[in-house]
């Protein structure tokens, strides 16, 4: 987005410091496809024929994602961006000839990509490039979920929990709230499929929707014991070759030798495969710092997440893009 910079900025440009704000905003904004992206918005955007005219697409949609990569609800969002020199340069925006969208605009934004699946549209363009750039090789996929927490609070209006979340026990732990199921290239750590449930679904009964059919191998840990048998999978899965991971009491339980010794090193080798799946989750939880869901239902939630996890592979990617864009 080319603008033309007033004396404030320039002065704030041309500081000694580099922030590690500065830093991902300047990478973000040399990888992610504006351009294709605000092709899926803009059959759906507001044509300005009525009204006030709309803010641009491209606008709308970098403040957009600030909001993921910072985890803002909209108000605070609004409030950040009055506050923050790099991310109103990162959104194109000048003081001292326009005002900040407010918050309604980037709520009735949101509402537009909910109404429409934009958000998985988002998903599959960032998937469509990875795959062109040869970034996503569809020949294994690693399979795992992840429990995100929910508003367990009754102090609401409606004086109740969210009643699509559920509770379920994981260990000794009971948490309450949804479950993100992916799908992961099993040689890059990209995610190319996303669903999202109550937290008290099986991971199991989600495995079907996370293969895009050209796999020839998948990768899951012990909770995925048996799903090579399952009809949904017999359907459309009948020749990919699975590797579970055992439990660890029935190794634990092997009679020492050379067998347990061969099982043992099996195991650590289908573990380190199983762990480039960890690598989204760990981008979602620890450096989007999205450990709760931010909206009622499971609707509004998994939308959420197709976008979190396009930004998610565009980040873990960042590096091979930026080389091939020459930055």
């Amino acid at each position: 987005m080319k603008y033309q910079m007033s004396f404030a900025q320039e002065e704030y440009a041309g500081k000694k410091k580099v922030t590690r704000r500065e830093r991902f905003l300047f990478e973000m904004e040399r990888v992610v496809p504006w351009e294709r992206l605000c092709g899926v918005v803009e059959p759906h955007y507001p044509q300005g024929k009525r009204g006030r005219p709309p803010v641009g697409i491209e606008r709308m949609l970098r403040i957009y994602f600030l909001q993921q990569w910072y985890a803002l609800a909209d108000e605070a969002l609004e409030d950040a961006l009055y506050d923050s020199q790099a991310m109103r340069t990162f959104a194109g925006i000048d003081l001292g000839s326009e005002a900040v969208p407010d918050a309604t605009t980037l709520l009735k934004f949101r509402h537009l990509l909910e109404a429409h699946d934009l958000t998985r549209q988002i998903f599959a363009e960032v998937g469509a490039l990875l795959s062109e750039r040869k970034l996503l090789m569809k020949e294994g996929t690693i399979v795992d979920a992840t429990i995100i927490a929910a508003p367990s609070s009754t102090k609401n209006a409606r004086k109740e929990r969210d009643p699509e979340m559920h509770q379920t026990k994981k260990g000794n732990q009971w948490y309450f709230g949804m479950k993100a199921h992916i799908g992961v290239d099993a040689q890059s750590g990209l995610v190319h499929s996303v669903t999202g449930t109550a937290a008290n679904v099986a991971d199991i009964a989600q495995t079907h929707e996370l293969l895009h059919g050209e796999e020839k191998e998948v990768f899951a840990d012990a909770g995925y014991q048996g799903v090579e048998k399952r009809e949904e999978i017999v359907a459309v899965a009948s020749d990919v070759e699975w590797h579970i991971a055992a439990k660890r009491g029935k190794v634990r339980a092997m009679a020492e030798g050379l067998l347990k010794d061969l099982t043992v090193g099996l195991e650590r080798a289908k573990a380190q495969v199983r762990a480039r799946v960890e690598h989204p989750f760990h981008v979602l939880k620890n450096i989007f710092r999205h450990r709760k869901t931010r909206y009622r239902g499971l609707t509004k939630s998994t939308t959420q997440l197709h976008s979190l996890f396009a930004l998610a592979n565009l980040f873990l990617a960042r590096r091979t893009l930026l080389s091939a864009a020459g930055a």
